[in-house]
């Protein structure tokens, strides 16, 4: 999966449909099949059977059920798979935020909304699941500074569905790592701030909320880099990934060197601080902002 911004597609894969590709790649190496020997039984290159067992291709069912024949599959199995298959191709609700929403982007929602756990080191701003409306809106109107008054109530409007997930009965767990000096920098003035320091208080009661903040004063440590998100599945077919990027560039991760380096971060920069120092750092910070 790993991959820079410029090389994203136009169309983010569902979790259940990577879980459909890493199954067909179990199941053709459990009937000894190369890549080659899949691709003569589709009359297709290697190439493609590779793309529909990374996901990067949907999940055509004339080709799903001439595999599974191939692969000795038996009809009822095959008959499931199919079904599944169909309902993986199904557009991911983030469909209807395509025009405000990047290619490079698509996939990190897809991965968000499939997550059991979360976690994310934030230096600059509010992790966007936890952002208020009005905060929401002065991040975006910053990021696109040429984008019109409809485009950007377009992009608030999809980063508000993206919390929903939080409410729902399945909620992943999200633990949150930032820097002090995201309550610093004023974004939309001080009302903004201090409403959005209430929310993010109010979250850190939730159960499957974790919020640490680091304050200025732990100094250089070893997360202090790019801001990055830590997705776990619980689905054991998939592989943990890791989100990063700069301004010019964003990767995804899953080569497992990788996902160590940021995982052991995370649990690093936690260690710097405490839950009540970081609930009394934002009463703090919401003082001053009153």
């Amino acid at each position: 999966m790993s991959e820079a911004r410029s090389g994203a597609g136009t169309s983010a894969p569902t979790v259940l449909r990577m879980i459909l590709g890493r199954r067909l790649q179990e199941m053709r190496q459990g009937a000894g099949a190369s890549l080659a020997d899949a691709a003569k039984a589709l009359r297709v290159t290697p190439l493609t059977i590779r793309r529909l067992e990374k996901a990067e291709v949907a999940l055509k069912p004339l080709y799903v059920e001439k595999l599974l024949q191939t692969y000795g599959a038996g009809q009822q199995e095959t008959e499931e798979f199919v079904a599944l298959a169909e309902q993986a191709n199904k557009p991911g609700w983030w469909h209807a935020y395509r025009d405000v929403l990047p290619n490079w982007f698509t996939a990190y929602v897809s991965l968000e909304t499939g997550a059991g756990t979360l976690r994310t080191y934030e230096p600059h701003y509010v992790t966007g699941l936890l952002q208020t409306p009005a905060y929401a809106r002065g991040v975006l109107g910053g990021g696109f500074p040429n984008g019109s008054d409809e485009e950007l109530e377009r992009r608030v409007g999809l980063r508000l569905r993206r919390q929903s997930l939080l409410e729902r009965e399945n909620a992943p767990t999200l633990w949150v790592v930032m820097e002090e000096a995201v309550l610093h920098r004023v974004v939309g003035g001080p009302e903004v701030m201090r409403e959005q320091i209430d929310r993010l208080l109010e979250a850190s009661e939730l159960e499957h909320v974790s919020i640490d903040i680091l304050p200025f004063a732990v100094g250089a440590h070893v997360g202090a880099c790019a801001p990055f998100t830590y997705f776990r599945f619980e689905e054991p077919e998939l592989p943990d990934v890791v989100y990063s990027e700069i301004l010019s560039a964003s990767m995804y991760l899953d080569e497992r060197a990788d996902v160590v380096a940021h995982l052991e971060a995370h649990n690093r920069m936690s260690l710097l601080t405490s839950t009540r120092d970081s609930t009394a750092l934002l009463n703090r910070m919401r003082k001053e902002y009153s």
